[in-house]
């Protein structure tokens, strides 16, 4: 499906974002370990929670494809490795063949757990041969994903508890805590401190109510920047949230736009928007989610920047730091990638070569949905694949054309 875009002069409207993916995945699989007697309120409804959903309910040997969702292949594999005499090839895209699960597959092995590789070694698909694992000592990298850590650290309380110590730089630490977070809401002992995880035994198996996903609020925050005169409400986010992509609200105000809190989510105060000034530095290790979303955001602003921890981008549903450059450059933005863990731009320019520019979103749903709001300067602005926004936020399109979006789809 392929759209074609045209923005208001000014956006308003009360948005309901999504829930979060990130912890609805996380609470199913907890309440998967405990027998699924815990209620998980509020799951998120799209792509990536259908297909944990579908797996978490098998019985029976087979074969489970998780498409491209990536969070569902770490944490099944961790997840069926506990299932005695069950199993399972897992496997995805092509894409997902080309991201790497080494190092869990080796924490999850030095547990006791039984898997192959039925292709080439340290790459998905898997056979795995669900047995009883056991708790204990394991060393993993922090530096690969945290997703890796995460999936180990799920299943720790179901196999008898145990210490995870992270050797390296620790990426995306946040989904680490909110890990933690969920266990501990649910009923497991839970400790992280510097570099070491320490799990007790057992799940008290507490039900669990999911958050609105403040991933998929980035696009709005673009939005209300290049508007400033928009009114936009993102209901169901709170300021004591436990996703690390509340970043949000601190880099929203260093470009003036203040999040304003009440019962029901947040409203985007634009009326001490400052727009283009000094350059921006940041290190975005800790929420690469948000990197697509404000590197498109910054040049549409003409505002230089500089970015580093953004090596993990290379490895997601496309190698995002590549595709940012390429559909840029449609643009007219030429971006630097310096090193696979720094990019930049500091206002270089190249012509545009179709008007409206086209941007291919490379199978990815949050290049979609960084670079919709780029229609604000670019009238007509075409974005090809856009249904694979269902992947996080199936509503996305729906919510654009609610705050006054003119959306119309092409011919294929």
């Amino acid at each position: 499906m392929d759209l074609q875009l045209n923005a208001p002069q000014v956006a308003s409207g009360n948005i309901t974002l999504p829930y979060s993916k990130s912890i609805s995945n996380r609470a199913l699989l907890i309440a998967a370990l405990c027998g699924g007697e815990p209620q998980v309120r509020y799951p998120a409804m799209c792509d990536d929670t259908a297909v944990m959903i579908e797996a978490l309910s098998l019985d029976g040997d087979g074969d489970i494809n998780v498409g491209a969702a990536g969070t569902a292949m770490r944490f099944l594999t961790a997840y069926i490795a506990t299932r005695e005499g069950l199993t399972v090839t897992l496997d995805g895209v092509e894409r997902m063949r080309q991201r790497p699960i080494g190092p869990l597959v080796d924490a999850l092995r030095s547990l006791g757990a039984r898997i192959e590789y039925l292709g080439q070694e340290g790459y998905p698909p898997l056979r795995i041969h669900g047995t009883a694992l056991h708790g204990g000592n394991v060393v993993m990298p922090g530096g690969v994903s945290s997703q890796f850590v995460s999936a180990v650290m799920m299943i720790m309380p179901a196999i008898g508890g145990g210490t995870i110590l992270i050797t390296g730089d620790i990426v995306s630490a946040p989904y680490i805590h909110m890990t933690a977070a969920v266990m501990r809401d649910m009923g497991a002992l839970v400790d992280f401190t510097g570099d070491k995880i320490t799990m007790g035994n057992g799940y008290r198996g507490n039900d669990y109510v999911v958050e609105g996903d403040w991933s998929a609020a980035a696009p709005w925050y673009a939005l209300a920047a290049l508007l400033p005169e928009s009114h936009l409400t993102l209901q169901g986010l709170s300021d004591d949230s436990i996703q690390g992509d509340a970043r949000l609200v601190n880099l929203g105000q260093q470009l003036g736009i203040a999040s304003r809190f009440d019962a029901d989510g947040v409203s985007l105060d634009t009326s001490h928007f400052i727009g283009c000034c000094c350059s921006c530095f940041a290190d975005m290790s800790a929420t690469p989610d948000l990197v697509p979303s404000w590197v498109v955001l910054l040049c549409l602003l003409e505002r230089s920047f500089r970015m580093t921890g953004v090596r993990t981008l290379h490895l997601k549903e496309s190698d995002r730091i590549e595709a940012l450059r390429q559909e840029l450059s449609r643009l007219g933005y030429v971006l630097k990638i310096e090193s696979e863990d720094a990019i930049s731009w500091y206002g270089e320019r190249c012509p545009v070569d179709q008007e409206p520019p086209v941007i291919d979103t490379h199978g990815d749903h949050r290049l979609a949905m960084a670079f919709a709001p780029a229609a604000v300067r670019y009238p007509g602005l075409i974005i090809k694949d856009a249904d694979v926004v269902t992947k996080s936020y199936p509503s996305y399109w729906h919510h654009l054309q609610q705050v006054g979006f003119d959306i119309h789809q092409l011919a294929q």
